[in-house]
């Protein structure tokens, strides 16, 4: 696995995102510039996994966003390594996460 996710982003759409397997994983949300806004998980507690979250960021973030996911049974891992990556690429946490950043977060020295 890549440390850093290839796959492209998709519109964030309420029928892009029904299409989404009812799996645990991470998500990544960007702006219509293509930067991050906001990492996130779909872990144990979400009804329907990715495709649960991702409709509830649909309604906080609004139209205009664009979505990649990760299906990852280590979901709470991978969450804080992309977030510890992120911050290690542009020193500061995506926008969203930053309101309410995790309480611990490590270092990563990805080079």
């Amino acid at each position: 696995m890549e440390l850093r996710p290839s796959k492209p982003f998709t519109d964030m759409t309420e029928a892009a995102i029904k299409k989404l397997p009812g799996q645990l994983g991470v998500y990544q949300i960007a702006d219509a510039q293509g930067t991050i806004v906001k990492i996130g998980f779909a872990g144990g507690r979400a009804p329907f996994g990715l495709r649960s979250e991702l409709l509830k960021e649909l309604e906080a973030l609004g139209a205009g966003h664009r979505f990649r996911v990760e299906v990852n049974m280590q979901y709470t891992t991978r969450y804080q390594e992309l977030l510890m990556l992120h911050q290690a690429d542009f020193g500061a946490l995506p926008r969203e996460n930053a309101k309410d950043p995790p309480p611990r977060l490590g270092h990563l020295s990805p080079r």
